[in-house]
């Protein structure tokens, strides 16, 4: 997958089908081929090349084509309604495929998997197979219950499985930017939010796990990491922390624990062409700390995502976000008086959230103007089952009312991007090409410090090079520009 980087969007379900290169069949042995497809969060598609890791080492292939397959693997997100419909309708296609190819094995996997399980598999009978996030090193296993005629389910949540000796393999790889996941879950309980419920309790790797991956994807060509988790800033390790299998166990004694802010350092030092991206960051969790070693370190990006989800302090009481508005605002000056006002600020924002008025949703759209973030992601308040806010809030706002609140929040982030990126216009930045345009294969393109995409006409430049481009044009979107000596 490559990272998404719009001046708006309004949602993250779009699908997108993961391709890996394909082994050599052993001599005489017609393996067994797997098609997977990643919906929602930066998560599932990392989640997705250790689950491709995991099936490679069990003897299967990875096919692009879905007709091919032996096995489809649906990983899904339970954020937003529109990403079950998403996934609902994708299975019924694959239906249609499994009715001419008895075969056939369907799963579906992460969150919606650990949400509707039962659903999915003895009320609609959809899919063979369902496995939670936590529970792709049992895939073979549930792979082979199905194939006996059962129908297979494992949607246990671990407090200590991170995947951490497993070897990715990256998928719709461009070869020049990876994820690597530094932590899992979540012990935020947002009031909308399934993540808890469905990706379990927070756990970190260990660092120099995490370290001895960015060398390796060094080593082997890539130019940029994006660490991932829930929420990076509360990541940590205890070096009283043994591994026994794969259960993490607290030694007695003194504890020297690393932080994020220690880690993106250590990152930072694997090289100096190696950059560095982390998302996402809860707004209460974000340390002065981090904030300078991202200024000490160049290759560090500048770029924060800071979802405020509203503008309003009841609203954000209500999503219990732990955060007031002034004390969000005063988050933001921070950032800008350590990092400047070039550090790229994203956010995530929800309208019509439970019993917002018209006057708190004005909050939303003020916040806005203050902050004028770069680019935003966009959604109206979707009831998600099982959750505190499902519990005890009413979702009382017309849906209506919602979309029209949404469209308001669109237009001004589309205003706030284009005049942010306006700033941008006769000057040179840094941008490492991930490759071709997908507009124009005259053009290249590839993303600033901030994040930002920035398209060049391609003369004789390479995917993975840095070059200094100074900016000519914007759009709401992109930057464009040309190549320029240092």
């Amino acid at each position: 997958m490559s990272l998404k980087t719009p001046a708006i969007e309004e949602d993250r379900s779009a699908v997108s089908p993961d391709s890996a290169q394909d082994a050599a069949p052993e001599s005489g042995t017609k393996k067994k081929r797997l098609y997977i497809e990643s919906y929602g969060c930066q998560m599932n598609f990392s989640d997705s090349e250790i689950v491709s890791s995991i099936m490679k080492e069990n003897g299967f292939e990875a096919t692009t084509d879905f007709n091919e397959a032996d096995v489809i693997f649906l990983n899904t997100c339970s954020i937003r309604e529109k990403a079950e419909q998403t996934v609902r309708n994708r299975l019924s296609q694959f239906n249609t495929v499994k009715a001419r190819k008895p075969a056939l094995k369907v799963g579906i996997l992460g969150c919606m998997a650990e949400r509707l399980k039962d659903k999915l598999l003895e009320e609609e009978k959809i899919v063979d197979l369902v496995a939670g996030p936590d529970a792709y090193r049992d895939l073979p296993n549930l792979v082979d219950e199905v194939e006996s005629g059962q129908k297979a389910v494992n949607t246990f949540l671990s407090r200590e499985e991170t995947y951490a000796d497993i070897n990715p393999v990256r998928l719709n790889s461009n070869g020049v930017t990876a994820f690597i996941s530094i932590m899992r879950g979540c012990d935020n309980m947002c009031s909308f939010c399934v993540v808890p419920f469905t990706r379990g309790r927070e756990r970190s790797r260990d660092p120099y796990s995490i370290v001895n991956e960015a060398q390796t994807l060094f080593d082997q060509g890539y130019r940029e990491v994006t660490l991932l988790g829930q929420n990076v800033d509360s990541y940590k390790w205890s070096s009283n922390t043994e591994l026994k299998g794969k259960a993490q166990i607290e030694k007695s004694g003194t504890a020297d624990t690393t932080g994020f802010a220690q880690l993106l350092e250590m990152v930072a030092k694997v090289d100096p062409a190696l950059r560095v991206r982390f998302s996402t960051s809860h707004p209460k969790d974000i340390t002065d700390d981090v904030l300078h070693v991202m200024k000490r370190y160049d290759n560090i990006c500048k770029y924060i995502h800071l979802p405020v989800q509203s503008g309003n302090s009841r609203v954000l009481e209500l999503m219990n976000r732990t955060y007031s508005r002034e004390w969000y605002l005063q988050k933001v000056d921070k950032i800008k008086s350590i990092l400047g006002d070039e550090c790229g600020l994203s956010s995530d924002m929800i309208a019509g959230f439970c019993s917002e008025t018209e006057e708190e949703h004005q909050d939303t759209l003020s916040l806005m103007d203050y902050v004028k973030f770069d680019f935003s992601y966009m959604f109206f308040y979707s009831e998600r089952p099982g959750t505190l806010a499902a519990k005890k809030l009413a979702d009382d706002i017309p849906l209506a009312t919602k979309k029209k609140r949404l469209n308001e929040i669109i237009d001004k982030q589309r205003a706030h991007s284009l005049e942010r990126n306006q700033l941008d216009v006769n000057k040179v930045h840094q941008v490492l090409i991930e490759g071709e345009s997908k507009r124009s294969a005259d053009y290249l393109q590839g993303r600033n410090t901030a994040n930002k995409v920035v398209l060049f006409p391609r003369e004789n430049y390479q995917k993975g090079q840095y070059v200094n481009v100074l900016v000519e044009a914007c759009t709401a979107a992109t930057l464009k520009g040309k190549v320029v000596e240092a």
